[in-house]
């Protein structure tokens, strides 16, 4: 059974950031990072329970993308959606990480 798996509005600033900010130093590598960043993403069509809860969050889960990135997400049963909230580098100031809309 597929899952359909959707990106918000700052799930997908992050993505675009994240790329941005590695391009300037090295395209290769941040063309690699949003090609992995994006598979992560809609591996979750498939398994969208893989993650781990997060524990603050009640509802929300996690994967990581190796090293450093989180991506965090919730599942909606009923009608078999994702919707990828964050996307995180984890060497950023966690007390920065909000899930509100902006």
């Amino acid at each position: 059974m597929v899952w359909s798996v959707a990106l918000n509005d700052q799930a997908y600033d992050d993505l675009k950031a994240a790329v941005a900010f590695l391009a300037a130093k090295n395209p290769t590598a941040a063309e690699r990072l949003g090609l992995g960043l994006v598979d992560s993403i809609f591996q979750l069509e498939h398994f969208p329970m893989r993650g781990a809860p997060v524990q603050a969050r009640p509802g929300y889960r996690r994967i990581l993308h190796h090293p450093w990135h989180l991506i965090f997400y919730r599942v909606d049963e009923a009608t078999q959606r994702v919707e990828i909230v964050r996307i995180w580098d984890g060497r950023q100031n966690p007390l920065h990480l909000s899930f509100d809309p902006q």
